[in-house]
């Protein structure tokens, strides 16, 4: 039996004495990043958001398989917020969809969500009408039923199955005037809830798990009263995804007791919290360089490549050397070369002889290891 076929079963259940706690530590843990955010000049606030809202958009994308170019997401993110600076490039309508959720999700966070706006959301998703090859029904809740399903062809696995279409209307008005009524809940655990609710109603033909995402960021933005973005919720679930699709199958073959999934959700913020204090301190870093070298004249090359050394210092980009450098600047290796010495001359770059190759890493202000991975690709 699925969650849903049980009568009343949206009247979710929790063990205080397990939540609490936790619920505690992640509010206190968000109050004072936030509170840092907000004594920054405006202009670092503008870039910490930034980088928030572009993992947003880029990994709750990645969750449901669809990977985006990381420089259109970029673009199209500064100059909806006008950004200064801001450089135009011409953007897929599957990203500008996206990204126009999440900001309204996030920048208009203490407006009323009525099913005529997630109609609107939906359609962002879906402009063309199709998911994939397939036509949809856009901008309504689907007129099929709707099945969670993993495997190849014949070989099918069914994870989780949602209510008929019929039921489809009246579930949504009874979770739209939960959703939208004030009470005393804690809004951290609003939007736990809501997030679980919604994919379990899984109201339209696809796009559910996008749109369960923005909607558990438009509360988070809510419980903390703003629209700076310090964390990225989806970067941690994206990261932690076969736990998550685990726990929500989990739950939804439960009963209305979802304390282990509140738990789940709260350590799993709990985690993107803690990230994003990393993620700031490069933020931080990358503007006391900037600033440090704002007289030094160097290239566009150059500058390209140490933007993006900081801009993706999580991920696995490997030793700086010549080659990449080439590869990631779209140039001769003489020219990479010419390029790498010029910055350790400026003491942009130092070099780091390896016996048998040449690393180069960015003279850091904080003394971050940039690039910070150590294996060779």
């Amino acid at each position: 039996m699925y969650i849903h076929e049980r009568e009343n079963w949206y009247n979710f259940v929790w063990d205080n004495e397990k939540i609490l706690p936790i619920l505690a530590s992640v509010r206190h843990l968000q109050g004072r990043l936030l509170g840092r955010m907000e004594r920054l000049g405006f202009d670092l606030i503008e870039r910490a958001t930034l980088e928030s809202l572009i993992l947003d958009v880029i990994d709750t994308s990645k969750i449901e398989g669809e990977f985006l170019n990381p420089e259109l997401v970029r673009s199209s993110i500064a100059q909806k917020l006008g950004i200064e600076g801001a450089e135009f490039a011409a953007t897929p309508r599957n990203i500008e969809g996206i990204v126009d959720v999440l900001l309204d999700a996030t920048q208009n966070y203490d407006k009323t969500l009525t099913d005529k706006r997630l109609f609107g959301w939906h359609n962002s998703l879906f402009q063309s009408g199709y998911s994939g090859n397939i036509k949809i029904d856009i901008g309504r809740f689907r007129l099929g039923g709707m099945k969670v399903v993993s495997g190849a062809f014949g070989r099918e696995k069914v994870h989780f199955e949602a209510p008929t279409p019929k039921r489809v209307p009246l579930e949504m008005a009874i979770f739209l005037n939960w959703l939208n009524e004030k009470n005393q809940m804690d809004l951290v655990l609003k939007s736990a809830i809501s997030h679980f609710w919604f994919v379990t109603i899984h109201p339209f033909d696809d796009g559910n798990g996008r749109l369960a995402r923005a909607i558990m960021d438009m509360f988070l933005a809510r419980s903390e009263g703003s629209k700076i973005r310090f964390y990225s919720m989806s970067n941690q679930i994206f990261k932690e995804h076969k736990h998550y699709n685990e726990i929500i199958e989990k739950t939804q073959k439960g009963t209305s007791d979802i304390t282990t999934y509140l738990l789940w959700f709260l350590e799993c913020f709990e985690r993107a919290l803690l990230a994003s204090e990393k993620n700031l301190e490069i933020i931080l870093d990358k503007s006391h360089f900037w600033e440090i070298h704002k007289f030094t004249t160097i290239n566009e090359r150059q500058r390209k490549t140490i933007n993006y050394l900081y801009d993706n210092y999580d991920k696995e980009v490997g030793f700086l050397r010549t080659s990449t450098y080439a590869k990631l600047a779209d140039c001769s290796t003489d020219t990479a070369l010419r390029d790498l010495q010029d910055l350790v001359e400026k003491k942009i770059l130092k070099s780091e002889d390896t016996g048998k190759k040449t690393n180069y890493l960015i003279v850091s202000p904080k003394n971050l290891r940039i690039p910070k991975i150590s294996t060779t690709k």
